[in-house]
Formats: C-alpha cells, structure tokens, sequence
C-alpha cells in the first residue's frame, strides 16, 4: 500500500510537521463541503488562496487522496470501530485524513496521529486509537487487501465476493463495477478502475495559430519540465510527473490544458477555414477555442453557453487565446424559439459536448463516484436525446454533426444515437475517422484511462442528407 505521492516530494519530513496543522484543517473543511455536493476544485481554490505553492500541493494531495481512496479507508478504520455510524461527518473525514497518511503519504506516522487527535473535537480518544491500530497492522492490512485483488481476479470466487473485493480495493461503487464486469469482464473492469486512482497526466493543446508543438517542447524543457508528444493529437503535449500551470505560466496564451482524447472529438468535426460553426454547450471552453485554432480564427463559432459563471470563464479563456471569431450567447440551446440562434441557422457543422454523468473523468475528479447513482444514466440519457435532437434541427443539409461526451457508458453514447437515428432518417454515421484507427469502431470513438492513458471519451460524426 505504499504509494509516495509526487507533491509531497517537495515537503521534507520537518516542513511537513510544521505545516500540518492548518493545512489539514482546511482539508478537513474541503471534505465537509464536497461530500455535501460542492465542487472539489472551486472548493479547493477558495481555501487556499493564502497558500504558497507547496502548501497548496500539500492540500490538494490531501483532499484528492481522500476522494480517490474514500471506500477503502472506511473499510479499513471500520475493522477497528465499535459503532461507526455514532461518528460525525466531520470526524470521519478527519479519520480519513490520518489514515490517508499513514497509508498512502510519507508523513511520519506519529505526526499523522498527534495531528488527527488536536483537531479531533467530538471523539479523540476513538481517532487515536483506531490509527494506531492501523500503524500496528499495517502488514496485515496489506495483505488483506492483496489477498482481495488476487481473489477478485481467481473464477473460483465466487461473482457476488469478486466483485464486492474490486468495488473495496479500488474504492468505486458497486453499481459501476458490475456494468463493467457485464462489459468488459473482471479483469479489465478491475484495471479500469485501479487507473481512475491514478494521478493523470497533465496535457496540452498547443495554440498553432501563434506557435508550434516543438517549438513548444523546447520551451518546457527549458524549464526543465520533462515532456512528449501524443500519440495521435498533433497538437498534444504530454507532461510527465506532476506538475501545476504555475510551473509554465509564461506560456499562456500559447497553450491550453486540455486531455488528448478531448483534442480528437474536435479533429472529429474537423472545421473548415470561413464556415459558421456551432457548439452547443460551450463551457469553458476547450472545444470552442480549437474549433477556432482549426478554422485559423475566421469563419464564424457561436458559443451557445446559459450558466453565467461559466460564461466569464469561456471568455477568459477565449481571450488568453486570443481568438476573434467567437461569439458567445448566453441561452439554453434546447430552446428553439430563441430567435438569436434562429437568425443564425443552418450551421456548416455542430458540436454538441453534452452534459453527461462524467464516468470518464473519474480519475480528475474522483468525488464523481460517490455523487452517481445508476438511475442518473438514464436521466442523462434522455436529456442528451432531447438536445441532439434540438440541435440537429440547426445543421444545414449536407452538414456535419459531432456528439460527445465524457462518459465511459453506453447509456450516453451508442444509445443515444441509435435512438436519435431511429427517429431522424436524414442522418447517417459516417464511419470513416481515418485519424483515430484503433479507437473507432462503427464510427463510435472509444477512449479509456486503462487502455490509451487518456480520458474516457464517447464521439461519433453525424452527416446530414442534402
């Protein structure tokens, strides 16, 4: 269970003392809020404002390994408490924190136990000793959690006790195990999920309108920053190791994080120079501004956004780029009386990157596997049936429509279109994405943490009948 974390590299053992106190009360308070349906990230950044640089990787580390190994801390402090349900939820997120460290961190134990007991209010006494039983079996702990993973992956186990191991050790919901199992078997339902609880690499999208991707590379490796291309994005740059936007800063405007399987959806709708070009759900921003780097910045991208908050970061990141041919509106694209969008139709092409249950980005945003629940596939499911179906309406024939989104399930993708194409006979597969072989089949674009070490992406280009 040893598992040194990359951010805590920059903390000698001392610094990591000193600064435990106030940075693992704010953890604490970070996991009060998002298992109480706040966002990690907003959260994460309101907290720590104050924060220099090694005290906001440390939280971050801290929260994130709490979010990403939940279920398996609670299976193990479980073993060692009488009546756990008596706990508040600040305190079993305190108890998560300490066991975290002693677990997965290089924190000395006892400074992860004296720091859990000072901040502990309700019930100190329990929180010191269930960690120092965890300390003392720490090697039996282990090995329980070994035997599981061998036993999980052994036919001879029997299916309910297999997949009730793989859902504790990787600490994701039973429900989602089982669809994977259904899909894809045990053991590649098990890897799937062990590389949701991996940190993801940080990538790029080089902004090709001001510079170039080796021009790029030469850039980061000056800043000793250690790096390479992807493999199928040819403007992807992937960063190796752990790394924050503060580490390369100089480059914005230059570059924009964005993971390579998203950089294909928009190679799949593949703009052309001088088209009108319409994404449907815009924010923040990632679709929009390569759609407009593909299209050199002329034509014209109207980006169809209704959230105001998300609105002001689309445009900041629109104007970091320094793109021209985006025009923003703020509306709900379902809504087909809107006559600002009305005047604008037919579009050359549409991208629709709709809201989803965001199964593939899992291991960017692990507190998404406490939030799902399986009847939410279906409420997705006919939302995103509905705005396809709006949104179709939109596209000129002989036009061009991408459906995407960040969803590892059927539910939201194969399914959608099949039910779209049932009732729209204009419309047709094109099954043809010569760029993306290996990762299309029948025209659906398929990308997955466990195989291709990108996120888990659904794409598919809809051609309409002239």
């Amino acid at each position: 269970m040893s598992n040194p974390v990359m951010c805590l590299l920059f903390y000698r053992e001392t610094d990591i003392i000193l600064k435990m106190p106030a940075v693992r009360k704010l953890a604490i308070i970070a996991l009060n809020e998002i298992f109480k349906g706040g966002k990690p990230k907003d959260t994460l950044e309101s907290l720590s404002e104050k924060l220099n640089a090694r005290d906001r990787a440390f939280l971050m580390e801290l929260v994130y390994g709490v979010l990403r190994h939940r279920d398996t801390l609670d299976w193990i402090s479980k073993g060692f408490l009488k009546k756990p349900q008596r706990l508040t939820r600040e305190t079993v997120n305190n108890l998560r924190l300490g066991a975290y460290q002693i677990l997965y961190t290089r924190v000395p134990e006892w400074a992860a136990v004296n720091e859990t007991v000072k901040l502990e209010k309700k019930a100190p006494g329990v929180l010191n000793a269930v960690l120092r039983n965890i300390i003392r079996k720490r090697e039996q702990l282990t090995s329980e959690l070994n035997n599981m993973r061998e036993a999980a992956l052994n036919p001879s186990t029997p299916n309910m006790t297999r997949t009730s191991h793989i859902a504790t050790v990787t600490s994701h919901p039973r429900w989602l195990i089982k669809r994977w199992i259904k899909r894809f078997g045990y053991k590649e339902a098990f890897e799937l999920a062990e590389a949701n609880n991996k940190i993801p690499p940080l990538t790029l999208r080089v902004n090709t309108l001001k510079t170039n991707r080796d021009e790029v590379i030469k850039r980061l490796k000056a800043l000793d920053i250690d790096c390479e291309p992807t493999t199928i994005s040819p403007d992807g740059i992937k960063l190796k190791g752990t790394h924050a936007f503060r580490d390369f800063s100089d480059l914005k405007g230059y570059i924009f994080v964005q993971d390579e399987a998203a950089q294909l959806i928009t190679y799949m709708l593949d703009p052309q120079p001088g088209e009108k070009v319409l994404d449907a759900c815009a924010a923040p921003g990632g679709k929009t501004t390569h759609i407009a780097q593909l299209m050199g910045d002329s034509g014209e991208i109207i980006a169809v956004e209704y959230d105001e908050k998300r609105i002001a970061r689309l445009e900041e990141n629109i104007s970091a780029l320094g793109l021209s041919s985006i025009r923003i509106i703020k509306a709900d694209i379902t809504d087909l009386k809107n006559t600002e969008i009305m005047k604008l139709c037919p579009f050359d092409r549409i991208m629709l990157d709709a809201p989803c249950s965001s199964t593939g980005v899992i291991r960017r945003n692990p507190d998404i596997k406490y939030r799902r629940r399986a009847e939410d596939l279906l409420v997705f499911r006919k939302k995103q049936l509905d705005m396809l179906r709006s949104v179709s309406a939109l596209l000129k024939p002989g036009g061009i429509l991408v459906y995407s989104t960040c969803s590892t399930e059927p539910d939201e993708g194969e399914e959608v279109i099949r039910g779209f194409l049932k009732t729209s006979r204009d419309f047709y597969i094109i099954k043809d994405v010569p760029f993306a072989e290996g990762l299309c089949v029948d025209g659906f674009l398929r990308t997955y943490p466990h195989k291709h070490d990108m996120d888990g992406f659904f794409g598919v280009r809809l051609y309409k009948n002239p």
